[in-house]
Parts: C-alpha cells; sequence; structure tokens
C-alpha cells in the first residue's frame, strides 16, 4: 500500500521550528546547530540507523556544527507522515544530543 500525502502545511502544523521548502517542493526542513563536529555526526548517526530501520532516509547536509535536513516522501509525492514521525524522531534526537554535550 502506497505512503499516503499530508502535505507540507499539513506536516509542519504537527512539528516545531520546521518550515516549508523554498523551492517550490513539498518538503519541509530544518537546520540544527550542535557544540561542534562530534555532536552535529553523533546526530546524525542516530538518525541514520532509525532511517534505515524505517526505510525511509532524509536528505540533508553537514557541515563542521551544521546539519540541514530537507524531508519529502518520494513515493508519496510530498510530505507524508513517514516525514513527520523522522522529524519528531530528529527533533528528540537533537535535545539529547545537545543535553549530553
Amino acid at each position: 500500500m502506497p505512503t499516503a500525502k499530508i502535505g507540507a502545511a499539513a506536516a509542519i502544523a504537527r512539528l516545531e521550528g520546521w518550515r516549508t521548502d523554498d523551492e517550490g517542493r513539498d518538503a519541509i526542513k530544518k537546520e540544527f546547530k550542535f557544540k561542534d563536529f562530534n555532536a552535529a555526526f553523533g546526530f546524525m548517526t542516530r538518525v541514520a540507523l532509525y532511517a534505515e530501520r524505517n526505510d525511509h532516509h532524509p536528505e540533508w547536509f553537514n557541515v563542521y556544527n551544521r546539519v540541514e535536513v530537507t524531508l519529502t516522501t518520494h513515493d508519496a509525492g510530498g510530505v507524508s507522515d513517514k516525514d513527520v514521525a523522522l522529524a519528531h524522531f530528529m527533533d528528540e534526537t537533537f535535545r539529547m544530543v545537545t543535553a549530553i554535550n
């Protein structure tokens, strides 16, 4: 059964600090800033393990202490509940990583 598209507007209404994609795609974005590269990489590692288990992978870009994330569900043609779940996981992981650093 294919994943249902809910759209970026519906997703960001359920999230904190996320915004719609500024390139016209049905996607959501957020930038995470960490103390240093080690904390950013630890965050990415935790998210990668979650993403692999759930077969839902982010588009992301990392420079030193900054991780830029874009979420969309390609087979749904836009943002789905999978993206909201991954965004919630990222937010919680960010809180955890920054609390220990």
